[in-house]
C-alpha cells in the first residue's frame, strides 16, 4: 500500500513536470530508477532508543559505514570510542561528528587490527581508563587486497577481518559482561556465501592466492565466530550478531580501483545506481546495536534490518568450533587464564 501511494505521487509529479514533453517511456524509466534506488537502499532502522550513559566502541569509525554508525549512535547520546588505525583521519572525523551532533563525548583511540600487539595495547588502555562497554561494533576491514602478511605472520585479510577482531572481542568480554545487557556486532558480508575456511592453509601458502577467495574466507569467519561466541556466552547478558551491510560506495573497494582501473571506470556509473550510500549501509549495524527484542536472536545473521538466513557454510557448528580453537591458538588467547 505504501509503495502504491509513493508510485502514485511520483507519477503525479512527473505529469506536472511536462510529462507530454518527455514522453511516457522517459517517465516510466524515471519511475523505475527511483524505485530501484529505494529498493537498493534496503531497510532503515527506525528505532528511537537513546544511549545516554552508554559507551560504544566502533572499529574503523573514521570513514564509510563506521563513521555513519558513529554519527547515529552519537546522536543518541552515546559515548563513542572510535578505534582507528589512522589517527589523523579519525580526529578529523571525530571533530565532524562532535560538531554535527552536539555530542562532545567522542573519543579517538589508536587500533591497528593487523597487529596483535596493538590490539592488546588498545584493550589495556581502554580497560584502564573506561568504566564500561555496552556495545562493541567490529566494523573495520579490508577487501581484496594484494597478498601480504602481517607483522605476526598471518595473511592480511584473515588477520584484519577476523583474527584482530577475535582477540579484541574476547579480551573485552569481561567488561561487556560487567556492563550487561550489552551487545557485540560483527560486520560480515554476503560474500560468506561460497566461502571456505582453509584450515590447512589459512595463509594460502600452498594454493595460488586469490584475493576474493581470501576475502570470502574472512567474511565466513565473521559468521562462524559470531555463532560460536553466542554459544559460549549464552546467559551472560551479552548477545552477539553478524550482518551483511549491503554493497556500498566506500573506500573499502580501493584495491579494486587501483588494481583494475578500467573495470573501476566501467562500473563507476552503474555503481551510482546499484550501490548503497554509507548512511544506508550503516542501517543494519545501527539496528543490531539498538533495536529492542533481539536478545533471543543472539548468534544470528541480519541484512536490511531483519533476520536473514545465512548460507549453509555459515551454519556449520563444527567448523565454528574448530575456527575458535585455531583462532585462540593463533592469537595466544587462553580463556582459562
Amino acid at each position: 500500500m505504501y509503495l502504491s501511494i509513493q508510485l502514485t505521487q511520483l507519477w503525479e509529479e512527473l505529469k506536472s513536470n511536462h510529462l507530454a514533453k518527455y514522453g511516457t517511456v522517459t517517465a516510466v524509466t524515471a519511475i523505475s530508477l527511483v524505485l530501484l534506488r529505494r529498493w537498493i537502499a534496503g531497510g532503515v532502522c527506525r528505532c528511537r532508543v537513546r544511549l545516554d550513559g552508554k559507551t560504544v566502541i566502533i572499529t574503523g569509525a573514521n570513514t564509510g559505514i563506521g563513521k555513519e554508525t558513529a554519527h547515529d549512535l552519537a546522536m543518541r547520546g552515546a559515548r563513542v570510542v572510535m578505534a582507528c588505525r589512522d589517527l589523523s583521519k579519525a580526529e578529523k572525523a571525530a571533530a565532524e561528528i562532535r560538531r554535527s551532533t552536539g555530542n562532545g563525548n567522542i573519543v579517538v583511540r589508536h587500533l591497528n587490527l593487523s597487529s596483535l600487539l596493538s590490539v592488546r595495547q588498545f584493550v589495556h588502555e581502554y580497560t584502564a581508563s573506561e568504566e564500561r562497554l555496552d556495545i562493541l561494533i567490529n566494523n573495520a576491514g579490508v577487501m581484496m587486497c594484494p597478498k601480504s602478511l602481517t607483522e605476526d605472520g598471518y595473511e592480511t585479510q584473515f588477520a584484519v577481518n577476523h583474527l584482530g577482531h577475535f582477540l579484541l572481542t574476547v579480551l573485552l568480554l569481561d567488561m561487556l559482561k560487567k556492563s550487561s545487557p550489552s551487545r557485540i556486532i560483527n560486520v560480515s558480508s554476503i560474500a560468506h556465501k561460497g566461502g571456505k575456511i582453509h584450515f590447512d592453509d589459512l595463509n594460502f601458502n600452498k594454493a595460488p592466492y586469490d584475493s576474493l577467495v581470501s576475502y570470502r574466507q574472512s567474511k565466513l569467519a565473521n559468521l562462524l565466530f559470531t555463532r560460536e561466541l553466542a554459544r559460549r556466552i549464552k546467559g551472560s547478558g551479552v548477545t552477539v550478531y553478524s550482518l551483511h551491510p549491503g554493497v556500498i560506495r566506500t573506500e573499502l573497494g580501493r584495491y579494486v580501483q587501483t588494481r583494475h582501473p578500467l573495470l573501476s571506470a566501467l562500473l563507476s556509473f552503474p555503481a551510482l545506481l546499484l550501490m548503497k550510500t554509507p548512511s544506508q549501509g550503516a542501517q543494519t549495524s545501527i539496528y543490531c546495536a539498538v533495536a529492542e527484542g533481539l536478545e533471543s536472536h543472539s548468534g544470528c545473521y541480519f541484512s536490511d534490518c531483519k533476520l536473514k538466513e545465512p548460507a549453509p557454510e555459515g551454519k556449520d557448528d563444527l567448523a565454528a568450533l574448530r575456527l575458535w580453537e585455531i583462532s585462540a591458538k593463533l592469537v595466544g588467547y587462553d580463556e582459562e587464564n
